[in-house]
């Protein structure tokens, strides 16, 4: 018998949530349970692949679109925080793909027309397409406003001519299309002005995407695009003209609601493989989960998930009901799941010694995946201090 026949993961812990969404989540988990296998995320991972059969899947569940409406409302945030816990918790590289749709349903609902809405969103409810959100730069990420290069001109039929780089573009290679920010207009005192938004299909002349090779999130490709006088029609334009990165910043409260959820995911796959570990591996006669130094370890990385679930649901409650302070919540939920899945992960690999570093078993790939959401959707130092101004009213830090 392998050491894979005898590892049997714990049990997740009763979860008492509402009706609604406690009826999502089974969803989601007879799903999963259904397509995916360990041997399948392995093989996805190693591969360095991403398994767009599944994500057709998630989408003709309708886990994309879940209660939102075409031409109306998006989805709630507390649903889309469930279906992103699940995937995190498992096929973590296509939870982390789903972060960037929901992003892009978001961006179509809230400023779509509905011929937009029509010929992009429609299809990505339905997980016909992929999107990539292209707005990186080589020499910006988190001052992207300031340091944004690429260029779009309009010329004299009213298209435009788009021109640039874009980096670390999640999925960008095999996306159907970009929702891409260029510049339209000279820099001013206010930066993020003189933005838009384009709607690009990938298949558009003049787009090369190149892969960026990384130690995680490895069934997700990050790439370099690269622009050339690439012709975009002005219907493409998506929202208002030079004022597309102010658009950004309003859907930033739900990405980072989003990659908090997969950093939860991340953290309890790994506490479930660490605890179901300590139960069946023995050393001096007895399982390694009965020697308190090991335990204390599992359980202050447990209370570090379950405070984080509970800032998230707080968050994600919050921003389905429109308070005005659900986005510090939201940037506290995401330092704390960051947080509980770097510590989580970290102390799985302790837990499991060498077999932590056995690239058959999925703890190593939980370490390193885990390391995404200590800079992404925001840093944790700018996420820390965007609450140490907005929480606790200091001077601005930056």
């Amino acid at each position: 018998m392998s050491i894979q026949d005898d590892f049997k993961p714990a049990p997740p812990a009763d979860i008492t949530e509402a009706e609604e969404f406690a009826a999502l989540r089974k969803r989601v988990r007879a799903l999963l349970a259904g397509h995916v296998t360990p041997e399948r995320l392995n093989k996805f991972d190693e591969a360095e692949e991403y398994d767009v059969e599944l994500y057709r899947e998630i989408g003709a569940a309708g886990l994309i679109k879940l209660d939102g409406e075409l031409h109306g409302h998006g989805p709630k945030h507390q649903a889309q925080a469930v279906v992103l816990e699940e995937l995190g918790a498992g096929p973590t590289s296509v939870g982390v793909s789903m972060v960037v749709q929901y992003m892009g349903v978001q961006l179509l609902h809230s400023y779509g027309n509905e011929a937009q809405q029509e010929e992009f969103l429609a299809p990505l409810h339905r997980g016909e397409a992929k999107m990539s959100f292209a707005l990186s730069e080589p020499d910006g990420g988190t001052d992207v406003a300031r340091a944004m290069k690429t260029r779009a001109t309009q010329l004299a039929d009213g298209s435009w001519s788009v021109s640039g780089q874009k980096k670390w573009i999640g999925g960008a290679m095999d996306a159907d299309y970009l929702i891409l920010l260029a510049r339209t207009s000279e820099i001013s005192r206010a930066a993020i002005d003189g933005i838009t938004m384009f709607l690009v299909p990938r298949s558009t002349p003049g787009i090369r995407t190149e892969v960026i090779d990384t130690m995680g999130i490895r069934g997700l490709a990050q790439c370099d695009v690269y622009l050339d006088d690439v012709r975009v029609p002005e219907a493409n334009v998506l929202g208002e003209r030079d004022r597309g990165f102010r658009q950004v910043l309003g859907t930033l409260n739900g990405e980072r609601l989003n990659g908090a959820a997969v950093a939860l995911g991340i953290a309890r796959g790994a506490m479930e493989t660490a605890v179901g570990w300590a139960r069946q591996r023995h050393a001096f006669g007895r399982a390694v989960g009965s020697f308190q130094g090991l335990q204390h370890s599992l359980v202050d990385a447990s209370v570090k998930i379950e405070s984080a679930r509970l800032l998230l649901r707080q968050a994600a409650e919050a921003s389905d009901a429109g308070q005005g302070t659900n986005e510090t919540w939201s940037a506290m939920a995401k330092l704390a799941a960051s947080d509980a899945a770097t510590t989580t992960t970290d102390i799985g690999m302790r837990t499991m010694a060498g077999w932590g570093f056995f690239r058959g078993l999925p703890m190593q790939r939980y370490f390193r995946d885990a390391r995404l959401y200590t800079f992404a959707p925001l840093t944790d130092e700018m996420t820390r201090n965007y609450i140490g101004e907005k929480h606790l009213g200091l001077p601005r830090s930056f």
